[in-house]
């Protein structure tokens, strides 16, 4: 059996990734911070999904569309979560309500980018 390393890899950069966020919350806040909202996933789907049938790069540009659009209801949790917490919730319950949020709006979204046919 052969390691197929084009699928293995990005998991492994994945793993690293928050190892080393979570080293670098001890030294720094902001860097910490920083690191955990680097465009990392995106890079990484891609390549998974470039290893696989997905490879042409038009269709690679389809898939980038799709998460451009995707990226608004991420931004509305971390703006509910934040807002929240500033609130005085504590993280857990802050975190639920903002995965709601983030469905909602991801739910609407594809029902509006359905009807408008984008």
């Amino acid at each position: 059996m052969q390691i197929e390393w084009s699928k293995i890899a990005p998991v492994l950069v994945s793993i690293g990734i928050i190892i080393g966020v979570a080293i670098l919350r001890n030294y720094s806040k902001t860097i910490a911070a920083v690191a955990a909202v680097m465009p990392i996933n995106i890079p990484l789907a891609l390549w998974i999904l470039a290893a696989g049938d997905s490879d042409s790069p038009s269709a690679l540009a389809d898939i980038t569309v799709t998460m451009t659009w995707n990226l608004l209801p991420t931004v509305l949790f971390l703006i509910v979560v934040m807002l929240l917490l500033r609130a005085g919730w504590t993280l857990l319950p802050a975190i639920v309500a903002g995965y709601v949020a983030w469905a909602v709006a991801l739910g609407l979204l594809t029902l509006i980018r359905g009807w408008i046919g984008g």
